[in-house]
């Protein structure tokens, strides 16, 4: 799902329809179990009605008439002969009733009255007697009063009743109440469900309501992508969104980050083509007079001194191009390093084994001093290493004089191992040593293009190293490159 909106709309609306059915379906249960205890009530609360009504020495007549009223009283809301409908409500209940004396003989009963619940309560407390019927004639109905009074749930007939029993100890009268439990089940699942229906119809409403209230959460992330989206593409300052919401404040902090790197990029990317025109202008130039020499020139020593000239501008602007791609594929925002555990000493050797014929063409002695046994090994970049070596052994051949004397120390150290290159030229004074480093910076007369120790800086940074530059025991230059071992 591809909408925040909808995914989290879908995930609240489905905690919140559990939440509010598991909730419903306690509130049903409940609301069943009060209305089946007040029903319960309703049926001693007539019972107690009952025993006050029907008296010891109230006569047959009296009883006659009370009966007719009680009957009059209990009967359905609509006449089953007229239609017509009483005033009242759908909800009140059809009770049935039994008056008896303590012999068990009926005084009052009502029309509904079920027949021989009496028995079937007796015969519930005689399981497995078939002669229930039998305690009721041999027995006297008060010594059966414990027993038989309260509350009871009896199958009679295809239905259950659901009886209350009381004793008139004034009277010795058991007055009998009882009512249908598919009448009170009925009713008491209509109530409940009433109470359920706020529930149904509101969870639509609840959604509606939901939906726009996470519209509304949201419309701070669509104001953000609707000022990114309307940005132009060479637009790159920074996004101002105020006020900007908490959960948004670490999306805008990283964009913003991520502009002014893209930022600083470009501008690098900018200086670099700018300084790279620069220097590749003079070559450029000074090839074509030379190409132009060569082609005016009427004497042949002429040509060829010219196209000497031209082949050593050429080699010149060779290996400025060379030195710049170098730059560029060692960016720290582009390049990835091959780390992988590397015996520096064993690198070392073999790299200056194809430096020496630059050294040994200026009569100049190379040389590499490191003690052994010890530990080299680092997790390093292999072909980085050797530019980061062919640079500062090319230099060193460079700015030293011919005859003079070149070499290369590796010190191993516990966390690090340290590679110095010093020779015996003419040195850098303190104050010029950090311009070295600058792309593009010549000092003397040299043939480079000022990118060399710019190339081996950024080797070392790559590697998490460090850089320096000294004075050398020979008399010239020290570098001096830490090189973390990363193990």
């Amino acid at each position: 799902m591809r909408s925040i909106r909808a995914r989290t709309l879908l995930l609240v609306l489905g905690v919140l329809s559990l939440s509010m059915t598991l909730i419903s379906y306690k509130s049903y249960r409940d609301a069943q179990h009060e209305i089946e205890e007040l029903f319960d009530a309703q049926l001693a609360q007539t019972a107690r009605l009952l025993a006050g009504l029907v008296g010891q020495n109230m006569s047959q007549s009296d009883r006659e008439s009370l009966q007719s009223a009680l009957n009059q009283a209990l009967q359905s809301r609509q006449n089953s002969a007229t239609g017509e409908i009483r005033a009242g409500h759908d909800y009140e209940g059809k009770l049935a009733f039994q008056v008896l004396d303590e012999q068990g003989v009926m005084l009052l009963q009502s029309a509904s009255a079920p027949t021989g619940v009496l028995a079937k309560m007796v015969e519930d407390f005689h399981e497995n007697d078939a002669n229930a019927h039998q305690h009721l004639d041999t027995e006297p109905l008060s010594s059966l009063a414990e027993q038989l009074v309260g509350y009871h749930t009896v199958p009679l007939d295809g239905y259950h009743w659901r009886l209350f029993m009381l004793r008139d100890s004034q009277d010795n009268h058991m007055i009998l109440v009882a009512e249908r439990e598919d009448v009170r089940g009925e009713l008491a699942t209509k109530i409940a469900l009433r109470s359920l229906l706020p529930d149904l119809v509101g969870l639509p409403l609840l959604a509606l309501l939901v939906w726009l209230a996470i519209g509304w959460g949201l419309r701070p992330l669509q104001r953000m992508a609707e000022l990114i989206k309307s940005r132009a593409p060479d637009n790159l300052a920074p996004l101002i969104l105020e006020p900007l919401p908490i959960e948004l404040e670490p999306m805008g902090a990283a964009l913003n980050r991520l502009l002014m790197q893209v930022n600083q990029l470009l501008d690098q990317e900018k200086r670099f083509i700018a300084d790279a025109a620069h220097e590749l202008r003079t070559p450029l130039a000074v090839l074509r007079i030379h190409a132009q020499n060569a082609m005016d020139a009427p004497d042949p020593q002429d040509r060829n001194d010219a196209l000497h000239q031209l082949g050593a501008g050429v080699e010149r602007a060779t290996r400025v191009v060379a030195q710049l791609l170098t730059l560029a594929r060692l960016d720290p925002n582009v390049v990835q390093l091959a780390m992988r555990e590397l015996d520096l000493l064993g690198y070392v050797r073999n790299e200056l084994a194809e430096l020496i014929p630059l050294a040994l063409e200026r009569h100049q002695e190379l040389n590499l001093d490191a003690i052994e046994p010890a530990d080299y090994v680092l997790l390093a970049d292999g072909p980085s290493l050797g530019t980061l070596l062919q640079n500062l052994v090319s230099n060193a051949v460079q700015y030293t004089p011919d005859g003079g004397h070149i070499q290369v120390q590796l010190d191993a150290q516990a966390d690090a191992i340290i590679l110095r290159v010093q020779d015996s030229g003419p040195g850098v004074a303190e104050a010029q040593r950090e311009k070295l480093f600058e792309r593009f910076y010549r000092l003397g007369a040299g043939q480079g293009a000022g990118l060399g120790l710019s190339i081996v800086r950024r080797v070392v940074e790559l590697h998490r190293g460090s850089i320096s530059l000294g004075e050398s025991p020979l008399g010239g230059l020290e570098v001096a490159v830490r090189l973390p071992r990363n193990r």
